[in-house]
């Protein structure tokens, strides 16, 4: 008798807890980026960057500043709002930040930010960290709060800073890789490293080869050693099994010489 009440009750529970899950994976304020967003640029490149804000104006105030900010040089940006795939509104601005006052009441659902722009150049180069500039800083200002959604940076570099870069890091891995005493060669990695930060690059890629060329001596001295090893101990290996195999013939034919 008590059956029906119970599934009843159980249903209703049920319709709740459906509702409650909805509730959490409903819609809310979201970015995203339309294509891939650079992570290293060359110097004076052309690099461009799309972020989608879907539901801009969910769980968020009805009203904020939409504000960007860049170290791109000769700088284009083109913020769209959008509703169901149409364009509400749209504008441009070409400097190295922008702000833009959103409403709910624009009836947007989405915004389109496109990002255009010359890498920079550097000002100041390092090793560890690489050199990074801010492709795009997003934030939204309510009142005096302001939430920064979105930070991407890159690294950015010339021909030369590149060559002189990878030279370092293959002779450090050889360095790391090679066994015994590799103090001389990781000095000349230093010695490497200091003449990028000056921006000798030639000089860098000159002590970076050396001392993977060191490194790599090293492991095939050691190498050699240890074929050497092994060949000594086979040798010997081989002489005292050739003694006991004399010795073991020697006693049969005392053996035969006393029968």
């Amino acid at each position: 008798m008590n059956s029906i009440p119970y599934s009843n009750s159980t249903a209703a529970l049920l319709c709740v807890v459906g509702l409650v899950a909805f509730a959490g994976t409903a819609a809310a304020f979201s970015v995203s980026t339309d294509g891939s967003v650079p992570s290293e640029t060359a110097v004076d490149s052309e690099v461009s960057a799309t972020y989608v804000i879907d539901d801009p104006f969910t769980g968020v105030a009805g009203e904020y500043t939409l504000t960007g900010a860049t170290e791109l040089r000769d700088v284009s940006w083109t913020v769209s709002v959008l509703r169901a795939g149409s364009t509400v509104s749209q504008e441009t601005y070409g400097d190295q930040s922008f702000s833009q006052d959103l409403d709910i009441d624009n009836n947007g659902d989405q915004v389109r930010i496109e990002l255009v722009g010359t890498a920079p150049t550097i000002g100041n180069y390092t090793y560890q960290p690489e050199e990074r500039y801010t492709l795009a800083s997003l934030a939204r200002i309510t009142g005096s709060n302001e939430d920064e959604f979105r930070n991407d940076t890159a690294h950015h570099y010339t021909d030369d800073s590149r060559t002189a870069r990878q030279a370092i890091d293959a002779a450090q891995e050889a360095v790391d890789d090679a066994p015994g005493d590799t103090a001389d060669a990781q000095a000349q990695i230093d010695r490497a490293i200091s003449a990028y930060l000056a921006e000798d690059f030639d000089n860098a890629v000159s002590l970076a080869e050396d001392a993977q060329q060191q490194a790599q001596q090293n492991q095939q001295s050691q190498q050699t050693t240890r074929t050497l090893l092994y060949a000594g101990g086979a040798v010997v290996l081989l002489l005292v099994l050739a003694g006991g195999g004399y010795l073991f013939y020697q006693s049969r034919q005392d053996d035969y010489s006393k029968l």
